[in-house]
Formats: structure tokens, C-alpha cells, sequence
């Protein structure tokens, strides 16, 4: 069975409220204030049972141009709205902002309730409904029902139910698929359940025990307990007004415009790209860089509209835009919005989300800017995903991919296989996961690199490679140290390049010195084995050999990681040849004294305790003797 949300709409006490206490039993206006004044100041929520046993949640919004923000909070979790407009009144300036409202949000489906029809005649009555024809020409109720009813007296209300189940029946319900999205439009807590939050589910579903985030904060928790239409429920779907206990969250850690969704399915941005209308009603033309009242779901943000393509819009058109919000918000593509001018605080246009997490800020009057904007919004989902992951510049999963893209899961694996099968994509597996790119950064990335390293192997041509997380620091910052790894690894399995475990160097690259170089090394190698057990120190072999600093600890870096040099010591280095014969005549000694000590070995090497000493505690660390107290005797390497 469908699942829908029924919303009221229209003028201050145009008799929302007591339509909704009609129909269900139930007075939707819970606080104090809204009993003393008579009017709705906050939503109110109710459950319709129709004739065909078919549940219906329903939201019961405001009606005062003080409170639309209140009603915007509701407006977009609707299916089906209510216009409700007074008989003895006919349509008032709120029923004209709540219709554009509900133009904005396009609610496609509704029905509009003429109430108080007690209170005039037939003739007046017929009037009311011309009127209300004319007022809807053009828009997206032009054809919607009329019914006429008195909430007084019960007149009308068995055939609004009836009329309800028909166009509910036509209504199209929410997808259940992809990830649970539910914006918060209250936050209260409950003494022994604690934490508790309701809204109506926009995707997917919620089960007992589930993880989930919230948004923009950036909050875990879990799902204790949940409800639909007061019943405690195992599963809550899309299409439901749901009451979710939050477990290990206090209240003041939320609030309305949060929304809780499935672990990283949503993530919180400050910018947001748009295709943005601006009402026909609107006093003025909106200037570019016009501070504005965004709500979008449940949540009023302040910010500002960038608009790409011209210096101001005029009442009546559209423009590609980029909204650059105050505090973060949570979007997916298309979500539809509203827009409030900031002061005075009148309704003025909105539109569809397009990106809801564009990488950058779009430079102005850039025509592949508008084409790449342009084909998000209408492009097929292969041209969507092509074009998300050429702007995000990074390795993606595919669930990122749904959530960016607003895209469903199905939709988002054939788009990937297609595109895979073009060559446009490039599949990176590792970790147990697969991570994908567009095959046009990825030979951007590798071009880059191989530039970078050939570079790097011509200044340091002694050195195994670029060390590898320099590399990301200073050229690949939005990779993460995982993702690098990876996409390195892929580009050696593709021969692009070659790895060790520090650094990174083309394929083709072997370390070593140059002509001149290799004559400075043969000069350092006599030196050492003259020298035989009294080596000298680097300074002076650079000193001797007339190399500066750099070129020296370059040279004595590439000796090491060759081998040909072994540091023993601070400051002490031995050739490996010589470091060898001393190991072995260490060892041919204590295999005939079975012990040794610095003194001995001094004599041993015919070398100073200066020496003697390092080289002991060299073989100590290479248990090649085992020290206890001043003597040392035959070590695990030895054994």
C-alpha cells in the first residue's frame, strides 16, 4: 500500500485546522497560543483513514505570513495538498503565496477545499469558484477537483474523503529504494525514551537498530524505536510521518532542518548549484549576489545567489545559479526549494537542485560552466555520473555516487558499466572495495606525475623516487593517503610508474650517479679501504673529495640505500666490504675465546677503542654478540 503525506495550505483561518478536526477527530493545534488566538502558529499532524482503509499522515501548516517559515518546514514533505479557501473570503494574499509555494515545491496533485460554505449563499458561492478558476490558471492545480464542505456542520466532508481516495489512488508514492532520508521538523524528548525526532520520510526506509547520521552536524547515532501515526513500527517507509527515538543524542544536539539518513548517504555543503526561477509576482528583479532566506526541506538558511549569466533576473524567468550558503545544508539533486527575500520577508521564487556539492565556485559567464549545469539537470544518468566524477576529481564508490547524484543504485551500476565499457571510466580495486574515476583525470593525474618525476629525477637523480606523501601534500591534497595508495598502485600495474615503499619513480628509472659522479665514488671507495678499520668522517671524505653538503648527503644517502656504505654509528660510516671482514674476524675470535671485550677487539682490528667501542655495539644490535657487562659473547646471528 502507497504511502502519502496530505498537506493543508491557504489563508490565515480559512478553517485548516478545523477541516483537519473534520475529517480525522484530531485538533492539530497543540500549544497554548494557538487555542488563545485562534490561529495555527506551528504544524500541526494528524492520521486519515480513508474509505478504501488506506492511511494518510497529514500536515496541518500556518496560514499567517508571520509563520510561513513554519509552513515551508512542511510544505515539502507534501504528495497531495489541500488549498483551502474560505467561502465567505475567497482567495486571500496567503492563498497566493502558498500557491506559489506549492508551484515551487511543484506539488503536482491537490484538491481545493472550499470551506465555511455555510456561511453564504449559492450565488455567492458560485462566484467563489469563477474566482478561483481564474486565480489558478497557469498553474500546477489548474485542473485540480473542487470540493465545497462546513467543517460546521459536516456538510461535504464524506465526499472530500471520498475525493481524497481517488486522487491519493493517483497520486504516485515515494520510492522505498536508496538510502533513508527524513528532514526534522521537530525535536522533543520523551522521559525514559529520550531523544526524540519526527518528519515525513522522502526515500528510503528505517529499521529498528539501523545506524544513521545527522546532518549538517555531523552526529551517529542509532535507531531505538520508531512510529507511524502514533503505532510503533519495526519499519518506517517513504511517504510516512515517523517518530524516530535517536539513541546517545541530547535534544539541544538537534534541531528542525536537521535530517537524519543512512550512514554517508548525505553530506552537509555551504554551495549549492541551482536552476533558480524567479516569481512573476516578485516587486523586483533579484541582483546578483542578493541575500536571500533559502528552505530547502525542513531548513531556513541565509544566503547569498550568485547568479552565472547575468547581473540581475527578472520577475518571470529562470537563470543557472550558484547559492552560497551561511551555515551548511544538506541537498540532493533534485530537491525543489524556496526562496524569501531577506527583508521584507515575501516569498519570491525558487527552483530545483541541480549539484547539491559542486567542488568549487563557478567563475561567471562561463559557457561550459552553463553546458556542464544544463546537462546535470536534464542529461541521461551516464552523462550525470561522467560529469560528477570529472567536477568531484576524486576516486568515488558507487553508493557516493547515488548520494551526489540523487541517482538510484540501479541506475548508477548500469551507468558505471556503460561508461566502462567506453573507456571512460577506470575501475580501481582495493581493500576489498572499488573505487571509480574518469578515465580523463585519471591520465590527467598520471601526466602530472610522470612531469613531476621526470623533473624530480633529473635534481635528484641519486634518490629511489619521489617520497610518496609529498607528493600527495603538494599536488594531490583532496586524495586521501588511502586513495593515493591506490590510485599509485594502479598506476604501476599499468607500468606507468614504479613504487618502493617510501617513494615513487617512473618505470623506466634507476638511481645512480652520473659520469663525474661515479669518479668521486671509486676516489670514496680507496679512501675506505685504505683507511680499513679507522674510517674517516663523511665531512672530511667530502672535504677531500671536493663535493659541497648537498651533493655529499645525496651521495652518502644512494651509498646507503645501495649498501656499499653501513652506518655503524653517529657520525661513523664503514664500507661494507670492511664491515664484513670485521664481522668475520669477530666471529672466528669468539668462536675460539668465546668472549671479547673492547680492549680485545681494539687489538683485534688493530684500530682505537674510538672505533672498537661502535663497532661492538653495531654487532650488539645485530646480535652478532650478545653483551654482558664489559664483555660481549657469541650472539643469535651467530648461533
Amino acid at each position: 500500500m502507497k504511502h502519502l503525506i496530505i498537506g493543508t495550505a491557504g489563508h490565515v483561518d480559512h478553517g485548516k485546522t478545523a477541516l483537519v478536526k473534520a475529517m480525522t477527530g484530531i485538533d492539530t493545534d497543540r500549544l497554548k497560543e494557538e487555542k488563545d488566538r485562534g490561529i495555527s502558529i506551528e504544524l500541526g499532524f494528524a492520521s486519515l483513514s480513508l474509505p478504501s482503509g488506506r492511511r494518510a499522515g497529514i500536515v496541518d501548516v500556518p496560514g499567517h505570513e508571520r509563520f510561513i517559515k513554519n509552513m515551508l518546514a512542511g510544505a515539502g514533505g507534501f504528495d497531495l495538498v489541500l488549498l483551502v479557501i474560505a467561502a465567505d473570503e475567497g482567495v486571500m494574499p496567503q492563498t497566493r503565496e502558498h500557491l506559489d509555494i506549492i508551484q515551487l515545491l511543484q506539488v503536482k496533485k491537490g484538491i481545493v477545499v472550499i470551506t465555511k460554505s455555510d456561511l453564504v449563499d449559492e450565488e455567492w458561492l458560485e462566484l467563489v469558484k469563477e474566482e478561483i478558476g481564474d486565480f489558478l490558471k497557469g498553474t500546477v492545480l489548474e485542473d485540480a477537483p473542487v470540493a465545497v464542505v462546513s467543517s460546521l456542520t459536516g456538510k461535504g466532508i464524506k465526499e472530500l474523503l471520498k475525493l481524497i481516495d481517488e486522487v491519493a489512488e493517483a497520486t504516485q508514492a515515494r520510492l522505498c529504494a536508496g538510502a533513508p532520508r527524513l528532514p526534522v521538523d521537530r525535536v522533543f524528548s520523551i522521559t525514559g525514551f529520550g531523544t526524540v525526532v519526527t518528519g515525513t520520510m522522502v526515500s528510503g526506509m528505517l529499521r529498528v537498530g539501523d545506524a544513521v547520521e545527522i546532518q549538517p552536524q555531523g552526529l551517529t547515532s542509532r535507531v531505538r524505536s520508531l512510529q507511524v501515526h502514533g503505532e510503533k513500527v519495526e519499519v518506517a517507509k517513504a511517504g510516512q510521518r515517523v517518530a524516530v527515538n535517536l539513541a546517545g543524542l541530547e535534544v539541544d544536539q538537534l534541531e528542525r532542518g536537521s535530517v537524519v539518513a543512512g550512514p554517508k548517504s548525505v553530506f552537509p555543503s555551504q554551495r549549492i548549484d541551482v536552476r533558480l526561477v524567479l516569481l512573476k509576482s516578485a516587486a523586483r528583479p533579484l541582483k546578483n549576489r542578493a541575500r536571500v532566506r533559502l528552505y530547502l526541506g525542513t531548513r531556513e538558511t541565509l544566503g547569498r545567489v550568485i547568479l552565472l549569466d547575468r547581473e540581475e533576473l527578472e520577475p518571470g524567468f529562470w537563470a543557472y545559479a550558484q547559492i552560497e550558503l551561511e551555515e551548511k545544508t544538506v541537498a540532493v539533486r533534485g530537491d525543489h526549494f524556496v526562496i524569501r527575500s531577506y527583508s521584507p520577508m515575501q516569498t519570491i521564487g525558487g527552483g530545483t537542485v541541480i549539484d547539491p556539492l559542486p567542488g568549487r565556485k563557478h567563475k561567471r559567464y562561463r559557457k561550459e560552466v552553463l553546458d556542464a549545469l544544463a546537462m546535470c539537470e536534464k542529461g541521461a544518468p551516464e552523462e550525470v555520473v561522467e560529469h560528477y566524477l570529472l567536477s568531484c576529481r576524486g576516486l568515488k564508490e558507487a553508493d557516493e555516487i547515488v548520494s551526489a547524484t540523487s541517482l538510484r543504485s540501479d541506475e548508477v551500476l548500469k551507468a558505471v558499466n556503460e561508461l566502462t565499457s567506453a573507456g571512460k571510466l577506470k575501475t580501481i580495486t582495493g581493500d576489498g572495495r572499488i573505487y571509480l574515476v574518469s578515465m580523463d583525470i585519471y591520465r590527467q593525474w598520471a601526466d602530472e606525475i610522470e612531469k613531476l618525476l621526470t623533473g624530480y629525477h633529473r635534481d635528484y637523480p641519486l634518490r629511489e623516487g619521489y617520497p610518496k606523501e609529498e607528493l600527495r601534500s603538494r599536488r594531490f591534497q583532496a586524495l586521501s593517503s588511502k586513495a593515493f595508495q591506490l590510485l599509485l598502485a594502479e598506476m604501476e600495474r599499468d607500468g606507468l610508474l614504479k613504487l618502493t615503499s617510501q617513494a615513487v619513480a617512473l618505470s623506466s628509472f634507476t638511481p645512480g650517479p652520473n659520469p663525474e659522479m661515479e669518479k668521486k665514488v671509486k676516489i670514496i671507495f680507496d679512501i675506505f679501504g685504505k683507511a680499513s678499520f679507522q674510517p674517516p668522517s663523511w665531512e672530511e671524505i667530502c672535504r677531500e673529495t671536493g663535493m659541497d653538503e648537498t651533493d655529499g648527503t645525496e651521495l652518502l644517502q644512494y651509498l646507503i640505500r645501495t649498501g656499499d656504505i653501513v652506518k655503524v654509528g653517529e657520525a661513523l660510516y664503514f664500507k661494507s666490504d670492511i664491515l664484513k671482514k670485521a664481522r668475520e674476524k669477530v666471529a672466528a675470535y669468539l668462536g675460539e675465546k668465546g668472549e671479547i671485550t673492547v680492549g680485545e677487539m681494539r687489538d683485534l682490528l688493530q684500530t682505537s677503542r674510538k672505533y672498537a667501542l661502535p663497532l661492538l655495539e653495531f654487532f650488539d644490535r645485530e646480535r652478532v654478540t650478545r653483551r654482558v657487562g664489559d664483555k660481549r659473547f657469541p650472539g643469535r646471528a651467530l648461533e
